[in-house]
């Protein structure tokens, strides 16, 4: 037997049989003479020549988007920390979260993300309207964020005022023996 053939066996059976490995003797051998010839990339193979429009992960896009818009509101050259900062980063992470959502329904562990980043987003320009009014009214109009300004507590009548009050319950429980 030829020292290209190998012996394998088939499941369960005693039987051996011959595969072939390596090179026949019919196989070509590159050459000297062959050394001149181009190598065919993929793309030619498929006939394409601007083939350079492949699809970019939105991942990529929003991370590109996220720099553009940190760039925008950072208040001086190496700001990382302000609110219109990190407000302008999640806004953008929020919006790519939310098409993911839109794209993958079941996924409950980035809406969970989701819902906390919301809710940070919030906080943040919570403080931000607290501490400046202008620069919160300038990052929300600039972000095109619905964000409901944090107001005084309201007393209990002004929160409950508009509906009607409990019936009174006294002494209605004597009365039943």
């Amino acid at each position: 037997m030829p020292s290209y053939l190998l012996l394998q066996p088939q499941c369960r059976t005693s039987a051996m049989k011959p595969i072939a490995v390596g090179l026949a003797i019919d196989d070509d051998i590159a050459t000297e003479e062959d050394a001149g010839e181009e190598i065919i990339s993929a793309v030619d193979l498929d006939g394409e020549e601007g083939a350079g429009d492949e699809a970019i992960p939105a991942r990529f896009i929003s991370a590109q988007r996220i720099q553009e818009l940190r760039e925008q509101h950072r208040r001086h050259e190496t700001d990382t920390g302000s609110p219109e900062y990190q407000v302008a980063g999640m806004t953008e992470r929020i919006s790519h979260l939310t098409q993911h959502l839109k794209d993958h329904p079941k996924d409950f562990s980035t809406r969970r993300g989701l819902v906390a980043l919301v809710n940070k987003r919030r906080r943040l320009l919570n403080y931000l309207f607290r501490e400046d009014e202008q620069r919160y009214a300038d990052i929300v109009g600039a972000l095109g964020v619905r964000h409901r300004v944090p107001g005084a507590i309201a007393s209990k009548e002004d929160k409950y005022g508009r509906f009607p009050g409990q019936k009174s319950t006294k002494g209605k429980s004597k009365n039943k023996k």
